[in-house]
C-alpha cells in the first residue's frame, strides 16, 4: 500500500485554447462532446469543461490563453506528440462520423502492433490518434486505436478492416 487512496482517477485535463466559444463549438460539434460546465469566474475567466457524451473518462478544461506565453502553447502543448486518447465501442462508425463533421485526419488508418491508428488534429493543430479493438480515439488529438482491455484510446472489433 502506498498510503494513497485506492480509488483515484484523473478527472480533468487542461487544454489551452484561443477562445472559449470556438473551442466549445469544435469539441461539441466535431467530436460529439457535451458541454459539462461553463461558469463565469469574473475578469474574463470561465471554468469550461467538455466531456465525451457517455460521461466516461476525464473532462477537458478548455482554458483560454492569458498572455503571450500561454498563447504560444496553443496547438503545440505536447511538442508534436499525441496528447489525449478517447475511447469508442465502434471505430469505423466514429471515424466516419468525425470525417463527416470535418475533423482533419493527417493520415489514413494504418495497422500497428498495438492496433489501428489514424492521427487527427483539433481546431488548433494539437495532434491526437484515432485508434481501434474496443475502438479508441486519441486527441488533441489523433488516434483511434484497437487494443483489447486497455483503458486508454479507441478499440475496434477484431473483424474491422481499415477502409471498409
Amino acid at each position: 500500500m502506498s498510503g494513497f487512496a485506492e480509488n483515484r482517477s484523473v478527472a480533468t485535463v487542461a487544454l489551452v485554447v484561443g477562445n472559449y466559444d470556438e473551442a466549445i463549438a469544435w469539441y461539441v460539434e466535431r467530436l460529439g462532446f457535451v458541454l459539462a460546465d461553463d461558469v463565469d469566474l469574473g475578469g474574463g475567466k470561465r471554468w469550461v469543461t467538455v466531456t465525451p457524451a457517455n460521461g466516461q473518462g476525464a473532462r477537458l478544461l478548455l482554458a483560454e490563453a492569458s498572455g503571450e506565453m500561454q498563447a504560444s502553447r496553443i496547438g503545440d502543448q505536447t511538442g508534436g506528440r499525441v496528447f489525449l486518447f478517447l475511447e469508442t465501442d465502434d471505430f469505423a462508425r466514429d471515424h466516419q462520423a468525425m470525417l463527416g463533421r470535418g475533423v482533419e485526419f493527417r493520415e489514413a488508418p494504418r495497422h500497428e502492433a498495438y492496433g489501428t491508428v489514424a492521427v487527427f488534429a483539433d481546431l488548433y493543430g494539437n495532434l491526437g490518434p484515432d485508434r481501434a479493438e474496443t475502438a479508441r480515439l486519441i486527441g488533441p488529438f489523433g488516434i483511434v486505436r484497437e487494443q483489447a482491455e486497455t483503458p486508454v484510446a479507441f478499440s475496434r472489433p477484431s473483424s474491422y478492416v481499415a477502409g471498409s
